[in-house]
């Protein structure tokens, strides 16, 4: 076992520690609007109804070219920073641009289709930009973990081409990830759903033609992305059958997928640490991941 009970413990309250904070810790003072004025829907101007994202570039003898979307998960309510800053540390460590997304969140009163909203938006964003920050824009991708997942999830399969007649040049950019990376994800908002997740998303009794449409297990195409998909079997919040369902119907479809199933591991481990530290021993799952980005030449 990678990881012994009472690290696995610790790890578990770290994420609830983390869940639980009113103000999350992924924003910093390099955070970008994702928009110039008042994001679309917006309730008010608090910290809370601005979406932003905070990039960590590497250093440019470093980069690969790639860039990738980080949506932390926190059930649609908070967002959780070892899912965020963390992870963009250990991407930016391996030469890929990352950026941290803060969207809005259904314990702001910010229902579906907002957070996706966002996502589609940052996407579009990194695009626009890509040549300030030294990005392929056939090589950004997005990782989400838990409720980020679903969000992540949602994009890989709801994205668009963009409005080639549109007023603000951002919009113009196609929304579609070039790959994803899906960790102990909400799938489904049906039977195999995150209870949390869907109420603070879709409200306490969503119309059954949404449900379907955001369980995106019944989404996937052909044109649905790559995606590097990773669980645990004994994940107690978020059941493993939506990674396996999610797996199944990228199968269907041809879609090229990774799928790792880790028998134990607590939910919302994360990298398996606080900090992410060029030294620290990691979770096996984050090595099998580099592995599959350098297979498609999305890191060195």
């Amino acid at each position: 076992m990678f990881l012994r009970s009472s690290l696995i413990s610790w790890i578990a309250m770290l994420a609830l520690i983390s869940l639980s904070s009113p103000r999350d810790r992924v924003l910093s003072s390099d955070a970008i609007q994702l928009w110039s004025g008042p994001a679309p829907g917006a309730r008010g101007d608090s910290e809370a109804d601005i979406p932003t994202l905070t990039p960590f570039l590497p250093d440019s003898s470093a980069a690969t070219g790639a860039a990738i979307i980080i949506c932390p998960g926190g059930g649609y309510g908070a967002l959780a920073d070892h899912e965020g800053a963390t992870y963009a540390q250990w991407f930016r460590h391996h030469g890929i641009a990352a950026f941290v997304l803060r969207y809005r969140l259904g314990s702001a009163g910010y229902r579906h289709p907002v957070p996706l909203t966002d996502a589609s938006r940052a996407l579009r964003l990194v695009r626009s930009r890509a040549k300030e920050w030294g990005v392929d824009t056939k090589r950004i991708g997005i990782i989400g973990s838990s409720a980020g997942g679903h969000l992540a999830a949602t994009l890989l399969t709801h994205w668009d081409q963009g409005d080639p007649k549109a007023e603000d040049p951002i919009e113009r950019e196609s929304s579609r990830p070039d790959f994803g990376i899906l960790c102990y994800a909400v799938i489904s908002m049906g039977e195999i759903t995150h209870q949390g997740s869907r109420r603070n998303l879709l409200g306490e009794e969503p119309d059954p033609a949404l449900v379907q449409l955001l369980s995106n297990e019944l989404q996937v195409t052909a044109a649905t992305p790559p995606c590097f998909v990773w669980h645990t079997s004994d994940d107690s919040a978020v059941d493993v059958a939506n990674s396996l369902e999610f797996a199944a119907a990228l199968r269907r479809a041809g879609v090229p997928f990774d799928l790792h199933v880790y028998e134990h591991g607590a939910h919302g481990l994360g990298l398996g640490v606080a900090r992410f530290d060029a030294g620290a021993t990691l979770h096996p799952w984050a090595s099998a991941c580099i592995d599959w980005l350098r297979a498609r030449a999305f890191s060195r």
